[in-house]
């Protein structure tokens, strides 16, 4: 909490706050990521799950020795056992605070200068060591796609004429399904939660791969899609959804194999795409690699 009894969360959010002038590390905040975990009786000793957080900030820019303005998109990734995750819009002003920032006189125009000191900041912020990339404007010729061969829940005929009503999070929803299912590669564009603070919409596309364990139990498409619409009046940060709709799925269904992927659209010029697994060879790699830039979905 704050020193106002305010969540730490809301230290800057849904507050007007000046853009900083000069560059401006104190303006980083860390959130615990326990305090949403405890509700769910995750330990942050005992995680039941990898992964990691890729963010991308489309926001980024310094001036060179020069004085001439500079620009890129930055990905950073932190693990998911960090002690912290860094707030978005502290994020946001923090990286804006660099717009009048003179690099000095290097051959890449200042941008090793730069890299260097965000990944010293966010790593003291987080907690653990982030890694970063700058991309420049040609970073997405050559990006791929992992999620290519998942099928869309929605476009599915069994998932054609559902009805619900329920828009809060609801595992009841998750009906086993009575057939044998193989390995399930699911996706949905029909994500939407709401900003924990300011209760504004977040919309995303969520990924799930789910192999049955020696139960043979998975969800039904349809009962999946529907638990996913539930999301919809939920208000939690994109890193709590994620590790909320894992949990649920881990503890109903008991697989041998599950991956969660959320990847919510840019908003306030960052987008933020935690991913939970039960092993790290399930992980979207090229997503989780800050080297790495992934094709951008239609929300993005």
């Amino acid at each position: 909490m704050t020193d106002n009894n305010q969540p730490i969360e809301a230290t800057l959010l849904g507050k007007r706050t000046e853009y900083p002038k000069q560059y401006a590390p104190e303006i980083l905040v860390a959130v615990p990521r326990r305090l949403n975990r405890e509700q769910y009786d995750i330990s942050d000793t005992d995680l039941p799950f990898v992964g990691a957080d890729a963010w991308h900030a489309y926001e980024l820019s310094w001036l060179n020795h020069r004085g001439i303005p500079t620009a890129g998109v930055l990905k950073i990734v932190y693990p998911c056992n960090s002690q912290f995750l860094v707030e978005s819009k502290s994020l946001k002003l923090y990286l804006n605070s660099f717009n009048m920032h003179r690099a000095k006189e290097n051959p890449d125009n200042g941008l090793s200068e730069i890299k260097n000191i965000i990944s010293h900041d966010l790593s003291a912020t987080v907690g653990a060591q982030v890694s970063i990339t700058i991309h420049n404007h040609n970073a997405y010729n050559n990006a791929t796609d992992p999620f290519k061969d998942y099928a869309v829940l929605e476009s599915l005929p069994e998932c054609q004429d559902i009805e619900t009503s329920t828009y809060q999070e609801d595992p009841s929803i998750l009906i086993p399904s009575t057939t044998e299912q193989g390995t399930m590669h699911v996706a949905s564009h029909l994500l939407r939660s709401n900003c924990k603070i300011t209760h504004q919409p977040d919309w995303g596309s969520i990924f799930i791969h789910l192999k049955p364990g020696t139960e043979g139990n998975a969800p039904t498409p349809a009962s999946l899609l529907k638990y996913i619409i539930s999301l919809r009046g939920e208000n939690h940060f994109h890193e709590e959804i994620c590790e909320m709709v894992y949990i649920r799925l881990m503890r109903l269904f008991n697989p041998s194999e599950l991956c969660v992927t959320c990847i919510y659209t840019r908003r306030g010029g960052i987008d933020i795409c935690p991913s939970r697994a039960t092993s790290a060879n399930l992980l979207p790699l090229q997503l989780l690699q800050s080297e790495t830039i992934t094709e951008k979905l239609a929300r993005q």
